[in-house]
């Protein structure tokens, strides 16, 4: 395992604490009035998604775990697990539900996706912060109807729910943010 000073530290990194993988998502250098600077730190755990908030002395020595981030596609859904293709290699990747977690929102069949690998091991699915995707259903909107302050709900082609404005109408083809699954536009 290679070692870092916590001095080293950036959002996306990964560290080995004690046996379990964490990324960095945010971090401070603090230099109080007294005493010695540290480096306070919010760290998510990879595997079950819980965020922590750590402080560390500043030069701290850290162990860092190496992820590998490779582009696949995405090919089917077994029933099992999802089937991804190294697009370098052309090796299938079982992936399971659990894994790939709410990416499965917004995979579409030949999508490509960025998988995180550690040790062989696939970690997560990183989606790029926007899809398109086909409205499959959707109510017609009545114009003068603003109850629900303009939007109605909508089935996008992957199964997810969203909601869109009066205007749109099954069929239409629409951006989608995949960190909150909100409407972007049309496309």
């Amino acid at each position: 395992m290679a070692t870092a000073s916590t001095n080293d530290l950036k959002n996306g990194m990964v560290l080995d604490l004690e046996g379990q993988l964490w990324t960095v998502i945010w971090f401070q250098h603090h230099k109080p009035g007294k005493g010695n600077t540290v480096v306070r730190s919010k760290l998510k755990h990879v595997l079950t998604g819980k965020v922590v908030d750590r402080t560390f002395n500043s030069d701290t020595k850290v162990e860092t775990a190496s992820v590998d981030r490779r582009e696949m596609q995405y090919l089917y859904h077994d029933g099992e697990n999802f089937v991804f293709m190294d697009t370098d290699t052309y090796d299938q990747l079982n992936i399971s539900d659990e894994v790939v977690g709410d990416a499965k929102n917004y995979l579409l069949e030949n999508g490509i996706a960025t998988v995180a690998l550690h040790e062989g091991n696939p970690l997560f699915i990183d989606m790029p912060t926007s899809v398109e995707l086909e409205i499959t259903y959707t109510e017609p909107g009545l114009q003068g109807d603003r109850s629900t302050g303009g939007t109605k709900p909508a089935t996008v082609e992957t199964g997810l729910q969203i909601q869109v404005p009066l205007f749109i109408t099954t069929g239409e083809r629409v951006k989608v943010d995949t960190r909150d699954g909100s409407y972007l536009g049309r496309v």
